[in-house]
């Protein structure tokens, strides 16, 4: 067969916006309008969710000593919100008058969910069930034209933002109790700004104590989605949705993995490096960051000597999930197995992932890189939009990872017939 020409691709996010806080208490969560709480609901609010541990893990708990503004550290900082048990979005599709709303504004709705809800299902193995609600079911329109707020590509909080969200607020609390949610989606009519391929808008604000108030808090995590990303190969009703569950990961503590030039940190191996293409996951830190892997699930292997370590598919429930092998304070590897199942549909070379992760490195800026076992390649994926030198990055049984300068050799052992991957951790 012929080559087949390639699929524009979209250009790389910016990095979000996201003020850092040092408390941030919601209410308890209630159904919308009623100011009750639902049958068999959770209290919401309570903050990011601390990690499951046990002692065997202090020296894998890396932190940031640094003014970093979204760290890969763990625990994720106070004033984000909670990423288990029920999880209720608030959820509004805006419009303006020099951009009015094309057709119904529940089609905008639709473009997004049940399938970020199914996304957060799969990747969380249930632990979180996020509930996206839609008090009003038209367009809210706002009282200034879209112009008027001057958002842009890298726009801050103030004043655009800050002037949006209170037009939000004061349009949608008569009907809206804001208390009753744990955060804010924004689905901007695609029609305001440009389109996704010339440059991408869509961004978050979380962790912002600084935020206007609405019914007695502040709408401190909030995503805004613009556009549609869409490249014009056909995949847009399967993965356009994916800018949200993105989004989404900032409310929850999650930095950006790409860098201004892209995704050549980590690629395609979680959806905070990219957004777009083929579906992906998240990166094994960032599952035990949010509390969906159980600290026996996760190993430390933080002693001198030889220990070996089962690892089960990431995208498979229950087994062995990571291994750290932390360096410092602030610096680890992590080790995890990925395989072509669950959000993973795009994995082509299914293996063992070896990363690097920076607690000092601020989102954004390459805080995760991924070890590519295959360097200057080309990589095996080639599906539209998906970063393909890193698609080979994992290793295989027979194969290892070194660091001389630190003394660690991460080697695949061998794997089983179910697939379960043994890897053997040296360090001196």
């Amino acid at each position: 067969m012929g080559a087949q020409p390639r699929a524009r691709r979209i250009r790389p996010r910016r990095v979000a916006t996201l003020m850092s806080a040092t408390a941030l208490t919601l209410a308890v969560s209630t159904s919308a309008g009623t100011g009750r709480l639902t049958q068999g609901a959770t209290t919401a609010g309570a903050g990011p969710t601390a990690p499951p541990r046990s002692s065997s893990h202090g020296p894998c708990m890396i932190r940031s000593d640094r003014d970093v503004q979204m760290s890969e550290g763990i625990p994720t900082s106070e004033g984000y919100s909670r990423s288990t048990g029920t999880v209720r979005a608030l959820t509004l599709m805006v419009d303006f008058s020099d951009a009015p709303g094309e057709g119904d504004a529940l089609d905008r709705f639709a473009e997004f969910f049940p399938q970020t809800r199914q996304w957060f299902r799969t990747s969380s193995y249930g632990r979180l069930d996020y509930r996206p609600e839609t008090p009003i079911r038209d367009w809210l329109r706002m009282p200034k034209p879209f112009q008027a707020y001057g958002i842009d590509r890298g726009a801050p909080f103030d004043p655009g933002y800050r002037d949006l969200v209170q037009d939000i607020v004061a349009a949608a609390d008569p009907t809206v109790d804001f208390k009753a949610y744990d955060l804010l989606n924004v689905l901007v009519t695609p029609n305001a700004g440009p389109s996704a391929l010339d440059t991408v808008l869509s961004v978050t604000f979380a962790g912002n104590t600084e935020a206007p108030v609405a019914d007695g808090i502040p709408v401190a995590n909030a995503s805004f989605v613009y556009s549609r990303q869409d490249d014009g190969s056909g995949s847009y009703h399967r993965t356009g949705y994916r800018v949200l569950p993105h989004e989404n990961g900032h409310v929850f503590g999650l930095p950006d993995l790409y860098t201004q030039e892209g995704g050549g940190a980590v690629g395609h191996w979680d959806i905070m490096s990219e957004d777009w293409g083929a579906n992906n996951d998240l990166l094994g830190w960032h599952k035990w960051k949010l509390g969906w892997l159980d600290a026996a699930q996760v190993h430390c292997a933080a002693a001198p000597g030889t220990a070996e370590y089962t690892l089960t598919p990431l995208a498979r429930a229950g087994g062995s999930k990571l291994v750290v092998v932390p360096l410092d304070a602030r610096t680890g590897y992590a080790v995890e197995l990925r395989t072509r199942a669950g959000n993973d549909e795009a994995v082509c070379r299914p293996g063992v992932l070896i990363y690097r992760i920076d607690a000092n490195v601020d989102t954004g800026m390459g805080p995760v890189t991924v070890h590519d076992s295959r360097r200057d390649s080309g990589g095996c994926a080639r599906s539209p939009n998906v970063h393909a030198e890193l698609s080979d990055a994992t290793l295989t049984p027979g194969e290892k990872f070194e660091d001389p300068r630190r003394g660690i050799v991460i080697a695949v052992a061998r794997a089983d017939r179910a697939g379960d991957h043994r890897v053997r951790v040296t360090r001196k």
